[in-house]
């Protein structure tokens, strides 16, 4: 039987399209969590776990970069004076099954975009389908470059952080495995969605919700909230602020730039 057209397609048509590609995009997370699991042991104790140790590539970046800008040892991390354990009989069973999905949805961002990229393209002009390959190759770079930001630069800060932090001598930091391993996830997860902003911003100005303006009226906005971002989740020193506040700023001034080249073709397109 032949595809029907969007026009053909009813609402209910639309709704089964997309209940198969939640389907499918599920099926391929399912099949990559099962793969992480034969390599489980290198991803908790090497990457997970990673930012727990004073080793860790961030710690010993920020170390190197405070001698060679004058600072000494003010921001080498020699310790960090906490310990991670699980409080509740089917904790790591749980962390074990969830962090492998995360893993499983990280690696098979690239084709849940394809499905997306497949549900929409029908109601896109043929010449925008054109970029499919474009589309999927530029959102699936900006989502990995956000989850290594979140993972080496978000993570290791907060740690750092929340680890040496304390209102007395008298509490120690025992950390519950499970609230450790939400925040690894949310910081990478988020930093990824982050990170995707260009590509939200182009469909948005692309359907008319957002304009170079609004982001630019904003701007002072986002600017204010990203560097209380920055400031919530790193050590209080000018050098780990501004590492996480710049690409943040980045990423949004992008935006901006991407949002204007669209507006100004949609008002080509128009005039012409």
């Amino acid at each position: 039987m032949a595809k029907k057209t969007l026009s053909e397609m009813s609402f209910l048509d639309h709704l089964e399209e997309l209940r198969w590609l939640l389907v499918r995009s599920t099926i391929a997370v399912v099949i990559l969590a099962i793969a992480i699991f034969f390599v489980a042991d290198f991803i908790f104790d090497q990457i997970v776990f990673g930012p727990t140790r004073v080793d860790f590539v961030t710690y010993r970046f920020f170390c190197d970069a405070s001698h060679y800008l004058g600072f000494a040892d003010t921001i080498c991390i020699e310790e960090l004076p906490f310990t991670i354990q699980n409080t509740s009989m089917e904790g790591q069973v749980n962390v074990f099954v969830w962090m492998c999905i995360t893993a499983g949805f990280i690696l098979g961002f690239p084709y849940i975009l394809y499905e997306i990229w497949r549900f929409i393209s029908p109601a896109l002009y043929e010449h925008e389908r054109k970029y499919a390959k474009v589309f999927i190759f530029s959102a699936s770079v900006l989502f990995f470059t956000g989850v290594l930001f979140g993972y080496f630069v978000i993570v290791p800060m907060s740690v750092n952080f929340l680890a040496s932090f304390s209102i007395s001598d008298v509490v120690k930091n025992d950390i519950d495995l499970g609230s450790y391993i939400s925040m690894v996830k949310t910081s990478v997860l988020a930093g990824g969605i982050f990170f995707e902003m260009p590509v939200i911003i182009y469909l948005l100005t692309k359907i008319g919700l957002v304009s170079p303006t609004f982001l630019q009226n904003t701007r002072k906005y986002a600017v204010i909230i990203v560097l209380i971002i920055s400031a919530i989740v790193t050590p209080p020193d000018v050098v780990s602020q501004i590492t996480v506040a710049v690409p943040m700023l980045l990423i949004y001034e992008i935006s901006i730039l991407i949002s204007k080249i669209v507006y100004k073709n949609q008002l080509k397109e128009q005039n012409g």
